[in-house]
C-alpha cells in the first residue's frame, strides 16, 4: 500500500506537456526555397498558417508553443517558435524569417485608476432618498379629486 501511494504521489508529480499553435519543423523549412517556392508549396511543406498580417494577406505567420505544467502551478512555455513568410504579388516566397521570441517579463500593476465623481459614504447611501419621495404624485386619490370624483 505505501509502494501504491509513493508511486501516486511521483506520478502527480509528473510535467504534463502540451502543443499549441504549427511548431514549424527545421527540415520542413529546408523544403521552402526563397525566390522559387510559391503559396501551394509553402501549405504543402508547412501546413496552413497559424495568422496572416492584419493588412497583407502576403505575410503568413507560423506561430507554435511547447507548454509545460506541473502539478498544481500555472503552465509554462518550455519552447517557441515563430515563422515568417514574406510573399511577392504573384505569390512567390521573397523572405522566410525564425523570429526571436525572446520574452519580457511585464510586471502587473494593481494600482487603480481616480474615476472623479461622488465620494459616498455608507449612511449617505441608506438615507440618501430620504425625503425626496412625492406622495401627491403617486396617489391615484388627488387625481380623482381634482377631476370631480366618481
Amino acid at each position: 500500500m505505501t509502494l501504491f501511494i509513493a508511486s501516486s504521489l511521483l506520478m502527480a508529480c509528473t510535467p504534463t506537456q502540451s502543443k499549441r499553435g504549427n511548431m514549424v519543423d527545421d527540415f520542413r523549412m529546408e523544403e521552402v526555397t526563397v525566390g522559387i517556392s510559391n503559396k501551394t508549396n509553402v501549405l504543402k511543406s508547412l501546413g496552413s498558417p497559424t495568422t496572416k498580417a492584419a493588412f497583407d494577406d502576403n505575410v503568413w505567420y507560423y506561430i507554435g508553443q511547447k507548454m509545460e505544467k506541473k502539478g498544481i502551478f500555472d503552465p509554462k512555455v518550455v519552447d517557441e517558435k515563430v515563422v515568417v513568410v514574406m510573399f511577392d504579388e504573384t505569390g512567390i516566397v521573397q523572405q522566410m524569417n525564425e523570429v526571436d521570441t525572446a520574452r519580457v517579463n511585464v510586471p502587473k500593476v494593481r494600482d487603480k485608476t481616480y474615476t472623479g465623481g461622488n465620494d459616498v459614504s455608507l449612511v449617505e447611501q441608506l438615507l440618501g432618498n430620504v425625503g425626496r419621495f412625492n406622495k401627491g404624485a403617486g396617489d391615484g386619490n388627488a387625481a380623482r379629486t381634482a377631476g370631480g370624483g366618481i
